[in-house]
């Protein structure tokens, strides 16, 4: 029976080929969307936990975590600096760093933050962390030299390039799994000066004042950056890129978009965020956060899901169609087996089984197309953004197979049962 069936299938390979992709690609469209938005959720899940709390001003939650979190280019507003100044003196707090926004190069953010976030976001893989205005730590993912000079470039794409000053890689962290693998981080304190505002948040210059008016990355308020009189103004702020870094915050500090805390104990955490959810600032979980951005991928996911299974369901009847249309044509062929004496069992096991083969080899060859083409998004997307997405399979997915399997073999019933009712001399007639 076994090489009758396989002899049968080698006989009409051209259709049964189209049978075996049809099921693939529709199988594969369900579980690329299964995969893909595991993986998406699981990334970002490990990416934010990295960081317990962030202190941002009063705006939208979801943007302040992607800026902060997830370093997308966005202009967020600015909360006082005297924040970072009680942030850094309170006994709650481990360790603050703040996080201003605003250049890049070569398409990597550059981030100014402090040595404590630097020192915290990872272990250094090669070198050390910076100490001078001058100098720059960088991603595992960012494919610069030790040693390299960067000059850093107004915006994300097309903006100015800062010609005062250049940094100097000087060490490199271990890989993150997060948006951080591809970013530049540089003292806070140099981005002030590029963008126009000295450590105590003196506007430098009227022009570039005027430039820089409501960037998150200056720290300048846009009701701020208009005329004055100081004659000193014509230049930017003085930069000594050689002088040792001073992160003692005071209540001068500029303003700033973001600050990332951490705390020392849950109920700090939990404490802190009441206390900085209002005058002037907002307080955010990354988790919490996410939790909502879940539920509107779960929206997307279910809308994806259901034409997943209308494409699915189309492609079981058109097989069903296909396939009780052949066992029409192959009318003969069975009367002829029904006349050799082949009983009614075997001709529905020959029947059955070669369209459950078809049907498991679909099933199988969707599952590996889905796997790979969720691997390859998540490949480009890791690529843009840095963050890692783990694409694997789980214990639900083995019972989805086998749901699936069992359904397959109910469906492939049809015409065998078609097959099975033949009468011998009826086919022979037909």
């Amino acid at each position: 029976m076994t090489r009758f069936i396989f002899a049968d299938l080698r006989r009409l390979w051209a259709g049964s080929l189209v049978v075996v992709l049809l099921i693939a690609f529709a199988t594969a469209l369900g579980v690329a969307v299964t995969l893909q938005e595991r993986a998406l959720r699981l990334g970002s899940a490990r990416a934010a936990d990295r960081f317990d709390l962030v202190v941002g001003a009063p705006g939208s939650e979801t943007q302040l975590l992607l800026s902060s979190v997830f370093l997308q280019p966005s202009p967020l507003p600015l909360m006082s600096g005297d924040v970072l100044s009680k942030l850094a003196a309170d006994p709650r707090v481990s360790w603050t760093a703040p996080v201003g926004f605003g250049d890049s190069f070569s398409g990597y953010p550059i981030v100014g933050t402090s040595t404590a976030l630097a020192t915290n976001l990872s272990a250094m893989s090669e070198g050390r962390v910076f100490s001078k205005a001058s100098e720059a730590v960088i991603g595992a993912a960012v494919t610069l030299p030790l040693g390299y000079a960067v000059k850093p470039m107004h915006g994300t794409a097309g903006g100015e390039t800062h010609t005062e000053l250049a940094y100097r890689i000087t060490g490199r962290l271990a890989p993150t799994g997060t948006s951080w693998d591809r970013a530049i981080l540089v003292p806070i304190q140099a981005v002030w000066g590029l963008h126009g505002m000295d450590a105590y948040g003196h506007e430098a210059d009227e022009a570039h004042a005027e430039n820089t008016a409501g960037d998150p990355a200056a720290g300048v308020p846009q009701d701020e950056a208009a005329h004055h009189d100081d004659p000193g103004h014509g230049e930017h702020a003085a930069i000594d890129p050689d002088a040792p870094l001073d992160e003692h915050w005071t209540a001068e500090t500029p303003g700033l978009p973001a600050i990332l805390v951490k705390p020392k104990t849950i109920a700090d955490a939990y404490k802190l965020r009441q206390d900085y959810r209002g005058n002037g600032t907002l307080a955010v979980f990354p988790g919490e956060v996410l939790t909502n951005l879940y539920a509107t991928l779960g929206d997307a996911k279910r809308v994806l899901s259901a034409v997943a299974v209308g494409a699915q369901i189309l492609v079981a009847a058109a097989v069903l169609m296909v396939t009780v249309m052949h066992i029409g044509q192959r009318r003969r062929q069975i009367g002829a087996l029904r006349a050799f004496g082949a009983p009614q069992s075997a001709v529905l096991m020959i029947v059955w089984l070669e369209l459950f083969i078809l049907i498991a080899l679909g099933i199988l060859l969707g599952f590996a197309i889905g796997y790979g083409a969720a691997m390859l998004l998540s490949a480009m997307f890791s690529g843009e953004s840095g963050i890692v997405l783990p694409v694997g399979f789980i214990r639900d997915d083995v019972k989805s197979v086998i749901a699936i399997v069992l359904f397959s073999a109910v469906l492939a019933l049809a015409p065998a049962l078609l097959a099975y009712r033949q009468s011998p001399a009826a086919a022979l007639r037909a």
